[in-house]
């Protein structure tokens, strides 16, 4: 074997670059991959039946505390950084302590690990988690249908069970959710595409999974996951901005990365955001990236029981990575609150019990917003446990995932939904361009 690579990651992007440049490369040798961000996936391997005849007892998973002791035990020549919705400076961070260890550190252009598809591809990726990528999708998987066409989405990776059981994963139906055994987060983003009659694919494997949803669809749509870029070149790039977040379109990766790809610079959430923040992020895209299209959309919150909000204490439950890692200030639920006249938000943290109090911990920030964070039984258990404990009069669910399905709650519940609403005609326009020459095709 070649030289020692360790790939750092979160079980998702590594598995990608592994399965493209290294499964079948005897140039290099992957010794280790380290987990970080995501709870309860190290201490776990990459199967022998997904790393190939070069790995017969698969790779091993550590947590990426030990890459320093890794390095200097496997005698590792190169690191490869390898998830994303991360500050530059903690890239950085990385970078220093790879290399100070002995190893070089690489950042692995997207154009290197593309599949190429015999069907067109729209990518919908995003300069943070929680811009608003998949209902930009949906939306998107709408217009699609109505102009006749067969869709599918193909989702960024949440591999966080039995990997050798996720080379391939299907979702056509509420089912099929718990048919792989998937966490809240994993629902959080296959439910609303499920209930838009969206069938959608995921797993391990992108190229089998990439072949499998050629056989069903006319147009495919890439789902991004946190700010990634596509695992599938794309026809047409759309990269998704948050004016609440203003100055993070410059300064995390790869969201930056994707910003300066895109064909369509959308810029979310305008119906929340200031003036000035829309226009720090306008100035800020257009310094990168001169050829892109900027077009706008509101995304819009609903609740689907508002009479019971007003006047009321409510607890008010977010997508977890969104608020946690994403580090919104705040959610859908927090904007359903206010504009439906709740009298109060209390703080989510005074109830936190178990894992749920140890997110609050690693996440200092969070105070009033409580992330659904469900990796795990234990931590489906302790959300539930800190739910019901709350003292208040009804619990707002903005997690995209109907959480009615997952956890007992003691109290009254209202789902909020939130869409996206393009500001103008430019963006349906520009999908319509796009569905006339795939019809082509």
């Amino acid at each position: 074997m070649g030289k020692k690579v360790i790939i750092i990651g979160a079980a998702g992007r590594d598995f990608h670059n592994f399965n493209v440049l290294f499964r079948n490369n005897k140039d290099y040798e992957v010794v280790a991959f380290t987990a970080n961000q995501i709870p309860y996936i190290s201490d776990r391997m990459y199967p022998k039946e997904l790393a190939g005849k070069l790995y017969p007892k698969g790779i091993k998973i550590y947590d990426e505390s030990e890459l320093p002791k890794l390095i200097k035990k496997f005698d590792v020549d190169i690191c490869i950084q390898a998830y994303s919705d991360l500050p530059d400076v903690e890239v950085m961070h990385k970078a220093s302590i790879v290399n100070s260890n002995g190893a070089d550190f690489w950042l692995v252009s997207p154009e290197h690990t593309y599949l190429k598809s015999t069907k067109p591809i729209i990518a919908v990726c995003a300069v943070r988690t929680g811009c608003g990528k998949s209902q930009t999708s949906r939306y998107v998987a709408n217009l699609i249908r109505k102009a006749g066409l067969r869709v599918v989405a193909i989702r960024h990776p949440m591999p966080y069970g039995i990997l050798k059981n996720e080379r391939v994963e299907r979702f056509a139906t509420l089912k099929d959710l718990d048919k792989y055994k998937t966490t809240i987060e994993e629902r959080e983003d296959y439910e609303p595409h499920i209930l838009n009659k969206t069938v959608v694919f995921a797993g391990v494997d992108y190229a089998d999974i990439l072949h499998a949803a050629e056989k069903e669809a006319d147009i495919i749509i890439w789902d991004g996951g946190n700010n990634d870029a596509s695992f599938i070149k794309p026809n047409l790039l759309i990269t998704v901005a948050d004016p609440l977040r203003s100055g993070d379109e410059l300064t995390y990766y790869p969201g930056e990365t994707v910003a300066r790809m895109a064909d369509v610079l959308l810029i979310n959430k305008i119906n929340s955001a200031t003036k000035k923040e829309v226009k720090t992020v306008v100035d800020d895209l257009k310094s990168i990236n001169k050829k892109a299209k900027i077009m706008y959309a509101n995304s819009t919150v609903t609740p689907d029981n508002p009479r019971i909000i007003k006047g009321k204490k409510v607890l008010v439950i977010e997508d977890g990575p969104s608020i946690t890692h994403g580090g919104m200030r705040i959610g859908a639920g927090s904007v359903a609150a206010k504009e439906y006249g709740a009298g109060e938000i209390i703080s989510a943290k005074k109830y936190a019990v178990g894992a749920i109090k140890e997110v609050f911990k690693k996440y200092p920030k969070l105070d009033k917003e409580l992330p659904a964070m469900g990796y795990s039984p234990k931590e489906i258990k302790d959300l539930q446990e800190t739910v019901n404990r709350a003292e208040c009069d009804v619990v707002i669910s903005a997690t995209p995932t109907n959480l009615r399905h997952v956890i007992n709650i003691n109290k009254p519940i209202v789902q909020v939904s939130y869409e996206l609403k393009p500001v103008g005609s430019d963006f349906d326009k520009e999908i319509s361009k796009f569905i006339r020459a795939a019809r082509k095709t």
